[in-house]
């Protein structure tokens, strides 16, 4: 019986396990860790974020800033209805969020960690944790594996170890080409007198841009202890990781609060002036923000929150509406964004045949996972390229004779 050795118990390895053909291999999965699937545990907060409701695999490529044009190919065929197919099947039942995240209905990863253990306790697949793999040698016709519990033989390696500089370096000596690593999915860190206090305040919709890289994202924003995150900041940190590690993640960004052009915030402020006169400023409800934002917003611009909105002179509101729709920030720095640590970079995507995700370089050899220079927004995506990838290596390894 031939042997196949999954280096690496995460989200790629174990779905590759639990499409493989048991009764065809012998399967061993190698976790240097003592416990598998890390990621799938802390992912969505502990409920694990399955994948994104994407369907269009043209659209779905737009979510990964490294791998796009790769990955259509592969998600042709298998993409996320695939996904929650297969878990339907094996009786996860599946929820599709507002913002299109894809959950399991009992909000915990457990269900879907059980899942796997399940499917490859079907299938004999022996998991070896706490082991340390050395190095890998590759002999004739086959690999050589040697670890921490000793030596194993194997016909064919499934390389799935995330991207640490460890297993990058492993697979750099077997011949592959490694894109540095940088992170990607980082929140900035920014220290203004308009964020001080005002931890936890969220805005529905934002937009931001790094006038200095030409760059504009949208989406939700949230002020943190350091300083800004939510999707708005964390596609920005992923389109750009690049050139942000670049300058040392010492930049200026620019941030409209409200999602409204200059004019248009005018417009409703003039409005709001003509039939409201005698409030106070203070208390007004012009904007959809957060009475204590509003009220800080007013602080920052040198409003006196009890002057009437009918004495604010025009040069008020016009240093009130930049700072709500053009605020400038210097960042100082990145904090990750909770656990769920993506890097951009990794194995060289030219070297990898992404028809079956074998090795061009290395006979019977595949790769998949977050080793690849492969990494999305969040949202499911990073576990989505995952599934396709194992599920086309182990369909390729069940169709060989």
């Amino acid at each position: 019986m031939k042997q196949i050795i999954i280096i690496g118990g995460g989200a790629a390895g174990f779905f590759c396990a639990a499409n493989l053909d048991g009764k065809k291999y012998k399967i061993t999965i190698l976790e240097q860790n003592s416990d598998v699937l890390q990621k799938v545990k802390i992912s969505g907060g502990g409920r694990c974020n399955v994948t994104h409701a994407c369907f269009d695999p043209k659209e779905l490529v737009q979510f990964y800033p490294r791998g796009n044009k790769e990955l259509l190919s592969v998600f042709t065929k298998f993409q996320p209805g695939d996904t929650m197919d297969w878990f339907e099947q094996r009786n996860v039942s599946l929820k599709i969020e507002n913002d299109n995240r894809v959950f399991p209905e009992s909000n915990s990863s457990q269900t879907v960690i059980n899942t796997f253990l399940n499917e490859i306790q079907k299938k004999n697949v022996e998991v070896k944790t706490k082991c340390s793999v050395k190095e890998i040698q590759k002999l004739d016709e086959l690999y050589l594996v040697k670890t921490s519990l000793g030596d194993f033989e194997a016909d064919y390696v499934i390389y799935s170890t995330g991207s640490s500089p460890k297993s990058l370096k492993m697979i750099e000596n077997l011949g592959h080409k490694i894109i540095d690593l940088v992170p990607s999915l980082f929140t900035f860190n920014i220290k203004d007198d308009l964020l001080k206090d005002l931890l936890g305040t969220s805005f529905e919709m934002a937009e931001t841009s790094i006038p200095k890289l030409k760059t504009e994202e949208s989406g939700p924003l949230l002020i943190t202890h350091w300083g800004l995150s939510g999707p708005a900041i964390l596609k920005i940190s992923a389109w750009e990781a690049i050139n942000l590690a670049k300058v040392k993640y010492n930049f200026e960004i620019e941030v409209n609060f409200i999602s409204k052009d200059m004019d248009e915030a005018e417009e409703l402020f003039l409005n709001f002036k003509q039939s409201n006169p005698k409030k106070t400023i203070g208390s007004s409800k012009i904007f959809e923000v957060t009475n204590r934002f509003w009220q800080r917003i007013l602080e920052v611009s040198n409003v006196n929150l009890n002057k009437q909105v009918a004495q604010i002179s025009g040069k008020e509101m016009q240093t009130i509406i930049e700072n709500l729709c053009k605020k400038k920030f210097q960042v100082t720095g990145k904090s990750t964004f909770k656990d769920e640590f993506v890097t951009a970079g990794g194995v060289d995507l030219k070297e990898i045949n992404f028809k079956n995700m074998s090795s061009k370089l290395l006979p019977n050899f595949y790769i998949a996972g977050e080793v690849l220079n492969i990494d999305a927004v969040t949202g499911g995506f990073n576990f989505q390229a995952c599934w396709s990838e194992a599920w086309l290596i182990a369909q390729d390894l069940n169709n060989l004779n």
